[in-house]
């Protein structure tokens, strides 16, 4: 019979214990996965369930929407008739409009403003850069009741309240940080290096802008532009306060929430909503370089 010698029999105790240590690493680290899954899932279902009732309830009978207990799709018969029923609701079409034209307003003009101030805070190195972008950012914290009812009193003695293009104004002010903000981390995903290249070749600053840069990030202005049409899409106090007769659709829909029937709430709530989740879902990734950038 052999003996072990001391030396191996430390060897292997030490080869068990590192074995033993790795396996609870991995356990630990199985268990920290599974948790964050399990957050995943449960915050997906917190958002996807009321979207997938709302549906439900939308694009079926005015009497299904009646019933109690309601049902859920499949379960109940798909039917646009509460959909065109909202739609044809007094103040609808009208407010769509409205809020199209509102909308594509403070898209233009918070592009057009946006596009320059994101560059430079991206490409330029001046005292105050970093307070500059953190005030920017805190603008968006500023309660809009604090601006509503000074503006409406402005608009009242300039003469243009109640009125799309004042209304647009105003979504413009709310718009701009974010806007600025995403369109300035769009910038800094493109290296400098690039334009120095294209100088180093003979182009101007301005060619070098406009012949390499400006076609890789128009995709993501594009992206803010559409996330700027979505937050003014979906914007509804300031225009409940600034408008009267030419309502946005939010501001119609929530002036008839006290005396609309349950189809007319459903199918509102999932017309509003549809839009902004495709828009969202589509610019995901801007959103997620933007908050990279921010947090730098």
């Amino acid at each position: 019979m052999t003996t072990m010698n001391p030396t191996t029999k430390t060897a292997v105790e030490a080869s068990a214990e590192v074995k033993a240590i790795h396996r609870r690493m991995l356990l630990k680290q199985r268990i920290r996965r599974g948790l964050t899954y399990l957050v995943a899932i449960i915050i997906s279902l917190w958002v996807l369930v009321p979207i997938y009732f709302l549906g439900s309830m939308a694009l079926t009978t005015r009497e299904a929407v009646r019933e109690f207990p309601k049902g859920v799709l499949p379960f109940i018969p798909f039917s646009m008739d509460t959909m065109n029923f909202f739609l044809n609701s007094a103040g609808i079409i009208p407010g769509i409009i409205n809020s199209i034209i509102v909308a594509v307003i403070t898209l233009v003009l918070s592009t057009i403003i946006a596009a320059p101030a994101g560059y430079a805070i991206s490409r330029y190195q001046f005292p105050g850069r970093d307070l500059f972008r953190l005030g920017i950012l805190a603008v968006r914290a500023f309660p809009i009741v604090v601006l509503a009812i000074p503006l409406a009193v402005v608009f009242i003695n300039l003469g243009i309240f109640d009125s799309v293009y004042s209304l647009a104004l105003m979504h413009t002010a709310l718009t701009l940080p974010t806007t600025v903000l995403i369109i300035g981390s769009v910038f800094a995903s493109i290296p400098y290096e690039l334009e120095e290249a294209a100088m180093v070749f003979g182009c101007s600053r301005l060619q070098a802008f406009r012949q390499v840069v400006l076609p890789l990030v128009l995709p993501g202005v594009a992206a803010a532009a559409i996330f700027t049409f979505v937050m003014s899409w979906n914007e509804v106090f300031a225009a409940s306060v600034l408008t009267i007769q030419n309502r946005t659709l939010p501001a119609q829909v929530l002036a008839a929430l006290g005396q609309s029937s349950e189809a007319y709430k459903f199918a509102g709530g999932f017309f509003m909503l549809v839009p902004s989740v495709i828009f969202i879902f589509i610019i995901r990734r801007y959103l997620f370089n933007m908050w990279g950038q921010m947090t730098k």
